[in-house]
C-alpha cells in the first residue's frame, strides 16, 4: 500500500513510543515504573471539574467557534495580564485542541519550503518534526550541561542566515528544565532587534512549574511583542492533559492564519473543556501552586538519588518536572554480550532489565542524555531510581 511521502519526513515521538512499550510490558504483567511521560499525576482541580459539569447541565454541547468562545479568549487575555503583565485583546488569541495543535498551527502558518527555523537544544521532540512536516529546515544551536542548557546571544547571531524565518524555544524547557532570566532574554532580544523579519515562538506551557522565581516571557519587550507567538495551555499547570486545551497569543494576522488552518483540520475545540478552561484561567490558582510545591519536593529527592549513581552528571532544573542527566559514561558498557552503544540502547536496557521507562536524549537533540520525569509519586521515584542504580551497576 503506497502512503504519502509526507510520513517519511518526520518520526514518531520517542516519548509516546516509550510510553507505549511500557504499557505493552505492563499488559504482560510486568511491574513497570513510568518515568517517561510528561503528565502530572494529579487529578484536575475540583472547581474546574465542577465548571465542566455545570456546562454539561447547561447544554454547552454544540459546535464552537473555530477560534474559541469569545469569553474564553477574553479569559486568556485576563490571565496574560494578571500573570505576565502583557496586554492582549481577544483578536490576539486562538484556542486549539492542546498546545501541540497550537504549535502545529503556528508552524504550518509561518514556515514555507526551505525556510530555516532555529531551535536550541535540547528541545521538545515535536518541534523539529513539525518543522520538517512543514518542509522547513531545523537549524540546531547546541547547548550543554556547562551552559545549563541555555544558548548565548553570540550563538544565536551565528546561526542566523538570510533563510531564517523563525526561532522556537521553551522556557521552562522540556526536557532540561532550563529557565531563561529576564537578563538572558534581553540578550537574545538584542539579537532579534537586528533581524526584524524573524518571528519567535515562545513555548510557555510549564510557566507555573518554576523553581527559579517569577516567570519571564520574551513578549515583555514591547518592540518585539508583535513578532512573538506565545504558546501555552492547561495540561501541565492545571493537570488537564486529557482535556486538550491550548492557546496562542500573537499578532492578529498569525491568529487568522491559524484559524484558517484549524477550520479545515478540527474546527473549534471541545465545548465543555472550553467552559472549564475559563474557570481554570481566571479562578483559584491554589491547586496549581500546591502541585508546584509537590514537584519541588520531588525535584530535591530525584537529584539526591541521581547524585548517588556513579558516572551520572545532572544540572538542577529550574522549571518543568524533568531531570536530564548526562549518561555517556555508560556507553560502550555491556549487558552480557550486548553492548550499550548510545542513549537509545541504555533506555531500552533500563526498560527491559530494570522495568523503568525513560526517554533517550537523542529524541531531544542531546544524544549523551536521557530524560526522567518526576511527575510521579515519591514512592515510584524512589523505587525507579533504585532499580536504575541496580541495573547500571550490573553493566561491565
Amino acid at each position: 500500500m503506497q502512503l504519502s511521502s509526507r510520513l517519511d519526513r518526520f518520526n514518531e515521538p520517542e516519548t509516546l513510543k516509550m510510553a507505549k512499550l511500557g504499557r505493552e510490558l505492563r499488559a504482560k504483567g510486568v511491574d513497570v515504573i513510568d518515568l517517561s511521560l510528561g503528565e502530572p499525576d494529579f487529578d484536575t482541580p475540583e472547581h474546574i471539574k465542577q465548571s465542566a459539569k455545570k456546562a454539561i447541565d447547561e447544554n454547552w454541547s454544540h459546535y464552537t467557534p473555530v477560534a474559541g468562545y469569545p469569553d474564553l479568549r477574553e479569559a486568556v487575555c485576563k490571565k496574560l495580564k494578571r500573570d505576565n503583565n502583557l496586554d492582549y485583546k481577544p483578536e490576539n488569541i486562538i484556542v486549539s485542541t492542546g498546545a501541540k495543535q497550537s504549535l502545529a498551527n503556528v508552524i504550518l502558518a509561518i514556515v514555507d519550503t526551505d525556510d530555516e527555523v532555529i531551535i536550541p537544544t535540547p528541545f521538545w521532540v515535536t518541534y523539529s518534526e513539525l518543522v520538517r512536516l512543514a518542509e522547513g529546515k531545523p537549524v540546531f544551536i547546541q547547548s550543554s550541561l556547562e551552559s545549563d542548557y541555555k544558548i548565548t546571544p553570540q550563538q544565536l547571531e551565528a546561526s542566523i542566515t538570510p533563510k531564517t524565518k523563525l526561532f522556537l524555544f521553551s522556557s521552562p524547557c522540556n526536557p532540561s528544565g532550563a529557565v531563561y532570566s529576564k537578563k538572558e532574554l534581553e540578550g537574545l532580544a538584542e539579537v532579534f532587534r537586528k533581524h526584524p523579519s524573524i518571528l519567535i515562538i515562545s513555548d510557555e506551557i510549564y510557566e507555573y512549574i518554576n523553581y527559579a522565581g517569577r516567570h519571564e516571557s520574551i513578549a515583555q519587550f514591547e518592540d518585539l511583542k508583535e513578532r512573538v507567538i506565545i504558546v501555552n495551555g492547561l495540561s501541565k499547570g492545571f493537570a488537564m492533559t486529557g482535556w486538550r486545551l491550548g492557546y496562542i497569543a500573537a499578532h492578529p494576522a498569525i491568529v487568522k492564519g491559524c484559524e484558517k488552518l484549524q477550520g479545515q483540520f478540527t474546527s473549534g475545540t471541545n465545548s465543555i473543556a472550553q467552559r472549564a478552561a475559563i474557570d481554570a484561567l481566571v479562578g483559584d490558582l491554589g491547586p496549581s501552586r500546591k502541585m508546584a510545591e509537590e514537584f519541588t519536593s520531588r525535584r530535591k529527592k530525584i537529584l539526591e538519588l541521581l547524585a548517588g549513581i556513579p558516572g551520572i552528571k545532572c544540572s538542577e532544573p529550574d522549571g518543568a518536572f524533568y531531570v536530564f542527566p548526562v549518561v555517556k559514561e555508560y556507553f560502550g558498557k555491556k549487558n552480557g554480550s550486548e553492548v550499550l552503544s548510545n542513549a537509545d540502547d541504555l533506555c531500552m536496557y533500563l526498560l527491559n532489565s530494570a522495568h523503568v521507562s525513560t526517554v533517550t536524549g537523542s529524541a531531544f537533540g542531546e544524544p549523551t542524555c536521557i530524560r526522567l520525569s518526576f511527575a510521579n509519586s515519591m514512592k515510584n521515584i524512589e523505587n525507579g531510581l533504585a532499580r536504575i542504580k541496580e541495573a547500571l551497576a550490573k553493566l561491565n
